[in-house]
């Protein structure tokens, strides 16, 4: 007779589901992303690792509206997948994001493989909807027509140990004729101060020292609550914050860009020198045309106010080419802005229909020859304009926050690579002492090319720093380091300049 002790039970110890997200379109699709992340993982998912390409037990797709191919790239993808799905029992797909706000009841005709479909207002139900989809062996199609609960409450996987998005309002209360973001987002509603300051200081708690303050129309923060100062005073308080060394917004809208804005930036200290301020048309026609309340003389008075205080600023903005009915003369207005402004980078953008907005029935659409040609031609002025302001920086003594993953070549050149105070990209020599992403590094500028700086002499100074601490902290807690968010065009600071695209940018600023 044997004992208890010695027999032998077989235990069923399941492997965790594993989860994959792509992320496409703007930095509110990035931070609502971050927060699928944290509902999966919260929900007892795991990220499959680097790699898998579609192979995890749940896909979810966040998709943007905007760009005149959203709809062929998201098919294409569910397309490769269904035969994927065919062979491995179980596997859900989620879609998700303005894509899905805007086609709820075409996704799962297309694409009857799809288990969850959920819009921009109801990300939080994202798990429920998949074990429901589970039990009753049907897609879940749920969208809902309100916010439910604010992004910035729901659990969340941040992409960086150092640096994290701060949502401040969701919606956009601007009726731009080429823009169909504010009908799937909704219209503003703002977050309580309050509410995001404890976030901040929660998120500098652990470790973070960068924030990006994140609105569809930023500055506009306060229109809730009728505080016309409400944003200014929100940058005042972030300078308040002890261990936050850097704030930098986006995206905001020259109609509400006021005075005191610029006077909060120049006298916050921890407030980077740094502004992205979409121009969409130098042309005041086109800018009516456009329903952005602005004209030229109003945009460029803003670029030397803030020139003025902050001398040093970098500043960037988001174009749009051939917009219906745009001229030869309305083009080089544009031209002709991008001239005066000295912009160090620019997103430029060729106009594209996009259905449900009121740009896409205008009549006088430019042909595509057109749009191409004078997109080249503002393309080649901005990169002569973005190489020359990057030579003045030669000779500068800048403090770099060190970056992860922003140097594609820093392995083959024994460089690492650090965001300046004004966002530009610095690639820089790897000093002996070991340096982590967070940590600050003091060098001088050497060299410039339009699109980053190179110091190409010995690191002047090593600052070890909590952020550098929570990347070490949380890097030795994953390894084997999993796999990250596929993430569209936006990362944590400032794109790479002048993508080749063909869309009409976020167009929610």
């Amino acid at each position: 007779m044997t004992s208890s002790s010695d027999r032998s039970q077989a235990v069923d110890v399941q492997e965790p589901k594993t989860y994959e997200v792509r992320t496409y379109g703007c930095q509110m699709n990035v931070h609502d992303s971050e927060r699928l992340s944290g509902l999966l993982e919260g929900a007892g998912y795991v990220r499959a690792p680097e790699g898998s390409d579609g192979d995890a037990d749940v896909v979810v797709f966040n998709t943007c509206a905007v760009r005149e191919n959203a709809d062929n790239r998201l098919y294409g993808n569910l397309g490769r997948l269904a035969p994927m799905k065919t062979k491995r029992p179980g596997m859900q797909i989620a879609v998700g994001g303005c894509l899905a706000q805007k086609d709820r009841d075409t996704i799962v005709k297309r694409a009857p493989w799809v288990d969850v479909v959920f819009g921009t207002h109801n990300i939080g139900k994202l798990p429920v909807l998949l074990e429901r989809a589970r039990v009753q062996e049907e897609a879940q199609v749920e969208i809902a027509e309100s916010l439910e609960a604010f992004p910035s409450t729901l659990p969340t996987r941040r992409e960086s140990a150092y640096a994290a998005w701060v949502s401040i309002s969701v919606g956009c209360n601007n009726t731009c004729t080429f823009c169909i973001v504010p009908a799937l987002r909704g219209k503003e509603k703002d977050r309580r101060t309050g509410d995001i300051l404890a976030e901040i200081e929660a998120l500098v708690g652990e470790g973070v020292s960068e924030i990006t303050l994140l609105g569809q129309n930023v500055n506009a923060y306060g229109s809730d609550i009728g505080d016309r100062e409400a944003f200014s005073k929100l940058l005042r308080a972030c300078g308040q914050i002890e261990g936050l060394e850097r704030v930098r917004f986006t995206s905001p809208h020259p109609r509400d860009f006021t005075d005191d804005v610029i006077a909060a930036m120049a006298e916050t200290p921890n407030v980077m020198p740094q502004l992205h301020m979409p121009l969409q048309s130098g042309s005041d026609p086109v800018l009516k045309a456009m329903r952005r309340s602005y004209r030229q003389d109003r945009y460029l008075g803003i670029i030397e106010k803030v020139r003025a205080a902050i001398p040093h600023a970098a500043i960037t903005t988001d174009i749009i080419v051939g917009f219906p009915g745009e001229t030869e003369e309305d083009f080089e207005q544009t031209m002709h802005v991008a001239r005066e402004a000295r912009f160090s980078a620019a997103f430029t953008f060729q106009y594209s229909k996009r259905p449900g907005t009121p740009a896409a029935t205008m009549e006088n659409q430019i042909p595509k020859e057109v749009v191409q040609a004078r997109y080249e031609r503002l393309v080649a002025l901005q990169e002569e304009i973005s190489w020359a302001e990057n030579k003045k920086q030669v000779g500068r003594i800048l403090e770099l926050m060190v970056a992860e993953g922003e140097g594609r070549k820093d392995g083959a050149t024994h460089r690492l690579s650090g965001r300046a105070p004004d966002n530009r990209l610095v690639h820089f020599t790897k000093p002996d002492q070991e340096v982590r992403p967070g940590d600050v590094v003091t060098v001088e500028i050497t060299y410039a090319a339009p699109h980053h700086l190179l110091a190409e002499g010995a690191v002047l100074d090593v600052r070890r720093t909590r952020a550098g601490d929570a990347w070490e902290k949380r890097n030795a807690a994953e390894a084997p380091k999993p796999a990250g968010v596929m993430l569209g065009l936006p990362r944590i600071g400032a794109p790479e300049p002048l993508p080749v695209a063909t869309g009409s940018g976020c167009g929610c600023d």
